[in-house]
C-alpha cells in the first residue's frame, strides 16, 4: 500500500472552503428556482470537495473522456452541488447556477445526459450503484484502464433493493477500481431513515457482502483524504466510504431537521449564507487552485466505430424449423466475432435465452448478473456509457417487469442498449402464467425513443439484431420459445419500420397483421381460407412493432376492402392491435379487429392454448369467415 501523507493544513483549509462555496452555490441555486434540495446537498458538501479538488481525474475539455474517472450521483437530488463542483472547477461560470430547474436551461432538477459532464440520469433512487458496476466492470475487464468510478448514495435510497444487489456483483467480480460512498445524514423526505446513525450495523451489512469498509465523519475532510488515498490501494475487493453527516449541516436553526427536505431557504438564506461565509478563511471568489492527481497508464484503449454487422450472413435452409431464441443467441456471437465492442448480459438464463453463445465463443465478453434483473438492467447501462461497449441484455421478457423503472431511466440517459426478450406469450406453454410475457410490448413501446423489434423467423431475428446494434436508443426484440418455420430468403433485406407482405393476391378480403409465432399463425389461417372456403387474405410481418409505417398498413387494407385483423401473443392493451389502430385511426373508412390474449392464462401445450385464447388458424379463420 502506498503510504499516506497528510494533506499540508493550507490544502486541508482550502478544501473546507471549498465545501462552504459549494454549500452557498446550492442555497443561492435553489432559492433563484424557488425549488430543489439545499439540505441534501450540504450533507455531502465535503465529499464533494475532497472528490473534485483532490482525488478525481477529470478533463474540463472533455468531461466524458474515457480515460478518466467517473462520478455517479444516485441520490440526484442533490443535483445542485454538483453542478457547483463543476463550475467551481471551472467548466463553467458559477453564475450560471442561477437557471437551475429553469426551462430553457440544462441544469435541471435532477441530472441528465443533456449536460455533457453526465453519464446518466438519476433521481429515481437506488440505481446508480448499478450503473457504476457497470462502468467499474468495464474499466477493469475490458478496457483494463486506471480510470475509477465513484458513486455516491443516500442513506434513505439504500433502503432499495437494487442497491444491495448492485452491492452483490461488485463484490462477486472483485470491481476494486469502484468506491460506493454512502452519505448517511440520517434522514429521509418524511422522517429518520431506518438505521438513523446507526454506523456499526451499516459497517456490517456492507462488509457481509465483500466491501472492504471505511466509516468517517463525513465532514472532516482529512478523514475523508485519507479514507479515499485507502481506497485507491485496496486491492481484490470494492471500497465502501460510510460517511457520518447531518443534512443542513452548517445552517443554523435547519441543520439536521427533517422538516426541511426539499425545500429551499427563503427568507432565510441571507443569514445561512453569512453564517457559512464566516467559515470560510480564503477568498471565496477564487477558483480553487488545488492540484488533481494525474492520470496513469494504462489509458483506454481507442474502440472502433465502425457499423456493427454480422460475421457471415444467416445461412438457414427453407426447410429447417428455428426459434427466434435461438436465431438471437447464433446471431449474438456473429456480431461478437465481427466488433469488440459487443457485449451479452444475462440474468442465469443463458441456456433459455441462448445468449449462452456469445459466452461459448467469447467468454471474457459476457458478463452474468445473476437473478437480478434491476442490476443486469442498469449495470448494462453503465456498461453501455461513454460509447464502451454494445451490450445485449437477455432474459425472459416477463421479468424485464420488474426492471422497468430502470429501462425508463436509461431513455432519460440517453442509453444504447438492447434489450432481448424470451419466451413470450402463451405459446411457451406448460410453464404457465408466471413466465408468461404478455406485458412487454405495451412496456417497451412505452418508453420514448425505443425500437421494437418482434421477428418471426430466424433470418429476421439475425437481422434484427444487428440493425439494434446499430440503432440509437432503447431497442427491444421479442423472441419466441417455439421452433417455427423460415420465412424468409437469407439475402433478405430489413429495416427499422418496415412492414413484409408474406401472401397477397389481387381480391384479399382482409389484411391480417402477425408477428412471431402468430404470423405463421396466419400464415396457416390464409391456406386453410383458400383451400376450403376460395377466401384470400393477405398476411403482413410486422417485423417492428414500434416504428410503424403507417402509409403503407393503410394502403395495404385500402386493397383487402379496408378490413384489418391483428392477432398477437400479448394482452390486447399496448399491444400489436392498439399500435395498428393507432397507425390507421385517421382513416375512417377502415376497420380494426383484434385478437389478442384476453385473460390471464394457465399451462397447457403451446397449440391448445393459442386455440383456448382465441389467437391460432382456426380462430384467425373463424374470425374472417365473420366479417363477410
Amino acid at each position: 500500500m502506498t503510504k499516506y501523507h497528510k494533506p499540508e493544513a493550507k490544502v486541508l483549509q482550502e478544501l473546507k472552503d471549498i465545501a462552504h462555496k459549494l454549500r452557498i452555490d446550492s442555497i443561492r441555486a435553489t432559492n433563484a428556482s424557488n425549488s430543489g434540495h439545499p439540505t441534501s446537498c450540504s450533507s455531502m458538501a465535503e465529499l464533494m470537495s475532497v472528490l473534485f479538488f483532490h482525488v478525481m481525474r477529470y478533463d474540463l475539455k472533455n468531461p466524458r473522456d474515457p480515460s478518466h474517472d467517473r462520478l455517479i450521483l444516485s441520490k440526484g437530488h442533490a443535483a445542485p452541488i454538483l453542478y457547483a463542483a463543476w463550475a467551481e472547477a471551472g467548466l463553467f461560470p458559477v453564475n450560471d447556477i442561477l437557471n437551475l430547474r429553469k426551462i430553457d436551461s440544462d441544469l435541471e432538477g435532477h441530472p441528465t445526459p443533456r449536460l455533457n459532464f453526465v453519464d446518466v440520469g438519476t433521481g429515481s433512487l437506488g440505481q446508480g450503484l448499478s450503473v457504476a458496476c457497470g462502468m467499474a466492470y468495464v474499466g477493469k475487464y475490458y478496457d483494463k484502464a486506471t480510470y475509477r468510478t465513484y458513486c455516491i448514495l443516500g442513506d434513505g435510497e439504500s433502503a432499495e433493493g437494487s442497491v444491495w444487489e448492485a452491492l452483490n456483483f461488485a463484490s462477486y467480480y472483485n470491481l476494486d477500481n469502484l468506491v460506493a460512498i454512502f452519505d448517511i445524514n440520517r434522514l429521509g423526505q418524511s422522517e429518520p431513515t431506518a438505521l438513523k446513525h446507526d454506523m456499526n450495523v451499516y459497517r456490517k451489512r456492507v462488509e457481509s457482502f465483500g466491501f472492504h469498509v471505511i466509516v468517517v465523519d463525513g465532514h472532516d475532510v482529512e478523514e475523508l483524504c485519507k479514507a479515499f488515498h485507502e481506497a485507491s490501494n485496496t486491492t481484490g475487493k470494492p471500497t465502501a466510504i460510510i460517511a457520518k453527516t447531518f443534512k443542513g449541516k452548517y445552517f443554523p436553526n435547519i441543520e439536521d431537521l427533517v422538516e426541511w427536505h426539499g425545500k429551499p431557504l427563503g427568507d432565510k438564506a441571507d443569514e445561512v449564507i453569512k453564517y457559512v461565509s464566516s467559515l470560510i478563511k480564503n477568498d471565496i471568489n477564487t477558483i480553487p487552485s488545488i492540484d488533481r492527481p494525474s492520470l496513469e497508464a494504462p489509458l483506454a484503449p481507442v474502440l472502433p466505430k465502425t457499423p456493427v454487422q454480422l460475421n457471415t450472413p444467416p445461412a438457414y435452409k427453407k426447410t429447417d424449423v428455428v426459434a427466434t431464441r435461438l436465431a438471437y443467441g447464433t446471431a449474438l456471437a456473429k456480431l461478437a466475432a465481427n466488433n469488440s465492442r459487443v457485449i451479452g448480459l444475462d440474468g442465469d438464463t443463458k441456456n433459455s435465452t441462448f445468449s449462452d453463445k456469445i459466452k461459448k465463443d467469447f467468454p471474457d465478453r459476457y458478463i452474468e448478473c445473476f437473478i437480478a434483473e434491476q442490476n443486469l438492467v442498469g449495470v448494462a447501462i453503465g456498461a453501455g456509457c461513454r460509447d464502451r461497449t454494445i451490450p445485449f441484455v437477455s432474459t425472459f421478457a416477463a421479468f424485464f417487469s420488474r426492471a422497468f423503472d430502470q429501462i425508463r431511466m436509461g431513455a432519460i440517459s440517453q442509453t444504447n442498449v438492447n434489450f432481448v426478450g424470451s419466451h413470450c406469450g402463451v405459446s411457451i406453454g406448460e410453464d404457465g402464467p408466471s413466465q408468461m410475457a404478455l406485458e412487454d410490448l405495451a412496456m417497451f413501446r412505452a418508453v420514448p425513443g425505443s425500437t421494437v423489434f418482434y421477428p418471426s423467423d430466424a433470418v429476421s431475428t439475425e437481422r434484427a439484431a444487428e440493425l439494434a446494434a446499430n440503432t440509437k436508443g432503447i431497442c427491444f426484440i421479442r423472441t419466441s420459445r417455439p421452433n417455427t418455420p423460415i420465412l424468409y430468403n437469407n439475402d433478405e433485406p430489413f429495416a427499422a419500420g418496415k412492414h413484409k407482405i408474406i401472401k397477397s393476391s389481387s381480391n384479399d378480403v382482409a389484411l391480417v397483421i402477425g408477428a412471431g409465432v402468430t404470423l405463421h399463425e396466419a400464415v396457416d389461417a390464409a391456406n386453410e381460407l383458400q383451400q376450403k372456403h376460395n377466401v384470400n387474405i393477405r398476411v403482413l410481418d410486422l417485423f417492428t412493432v414500434k416504428p410503424i409505417d403507417a402509409q403503407f398498413i393503410i394502403q395495404n387494407a385500402l386493397q383487402c376492402k379496408a378490413k384489418i385483423i391483428t392477432v398477437e401473443d400479448h394482452y390486447p392493451e399496448g399491444g400489436i392491435g392498439e399500435a395498428v389502430a393507432s397507425a390507421v385511426s385517421e382513416q375512417s373508412n377502415i376497420t380494426v379487429k383484434s385478437l389478442a390474449v384476453r385473460a390471464i392464462p394457465r399451462s397447457g401445450p403451446p397449440k391448445v392454448l393459442l386455440d383456448l385464447f382465441g389467437i391460432s388458424s382456426k380462430s384467425i379463420v373463424k374470425t374472417v369467415l365473420s366479417i363477410l
